[in-house]
């Protein structure tokens, strides 16, 4: 019997392997505006059901709600592939921030009267009638106070993703779930001071010495680097504070 010829290291992955990596890749980047959006809109609905409950009139909308949120989170996954969405991406944070809720929301206005052409196309309508259907008949101010709730919900995803992107991915629901806030604020005081250190250690030595296994600027590098992969409130960012005070 033959024994199987190994696989080319160099060789590419099966399709199926990669279109199932490019699946999971979109999914994991719709899924955060999709979750947001969707608990967003239905706190909406509720406010609005709760509302309307007093005056005895029935409402109940958890579809729609759900639907706009997969439409957001589609939007989102169009919209952030555009080299349209990196323009500021140097500017101040304010920039950014309310370049993309606008783009967002612009994106979803169109996505949303699409939507409303398709029904009204779907229900016998002409191409031609439909600017008079959006004249006369159609109901522009619940329309457009979904697209103002849009907007805060925009600016505040938009915010939320910006100051992660700043952090780094996944720093910011650390400090939020994980960290305690003093933890924090120490760990952050001692990284800064560990990096001045390591700055002031690389302008006194060359390169040479510091790798020399065993000298005093070895010894003081691998120290500073364990400090930097300590966990916050391990006993070594204690001493730090101690040696640098």
């Amino acid at each position: 019997m033959m024994s199987p010829v190994p696989a080319t290291p160099g060789a590419p992955a099966p399709f199926w392997r990669r279109a199932s990596q490019w699946w999971l890749v979109q999914v994991k980047h719709v899924l955060p505006p999709t979750i947001f959006f969707f608990f967003g809109f239905n706190l909406i609905l509720f406010t609005r059901w709760e509302t309307l409950q007093e005056q005895g009139i029935p409402f109940t909308n958890f579809f729609a709600a759900t639907l706009l949120a997969l439409l957001v989170g589609k939007a989102v996954l169009v919209v952030d592939n555009l080299r349209l969405m990196h323009r500021f991406d140097g500017a101040p944070l304010m920039q950014p921030i309310l370049f993309k809720s606008a783009i967002y929301w612009l994106c979803v206005f169109v996505f949303r009267l699409a939507e409303f052409l398709v029904h009204f196309l779907h229900d016998g309508g002409a191409l031609d009638d439909f600017p008079n259907f959006l004249v006369a008949q159609f109901s522009w101010p619940r329309f457009l106070a979904i697209q103002i709730w849009l907007m805060v919900l925009f600016l505040v995803y938009v915010t939320a993703h910006e100051l992660n992107t700043l952090f780094g991915d996944g720093e910011l629901p650390r400090l939020f779930l994980r960290w305690h806030s003093s933890e924090a604020k120490l760990t952050r005081r001692q990284r800064i001071r560990l990096l001045a250190r390591l700055n002031r250690l690389t302008e006194a030595n060359p390169v040479e010495v510091i790798s020399e296994k065993g000298s005093p600027a070895h010894t003081e590098l691998v120290g500073i680097l364990r400090e930097l992969a300590a966990r916050p409130g391990e006993n070594g960012n204690s001493r730090v504070e101690q040696a640098n005070p």
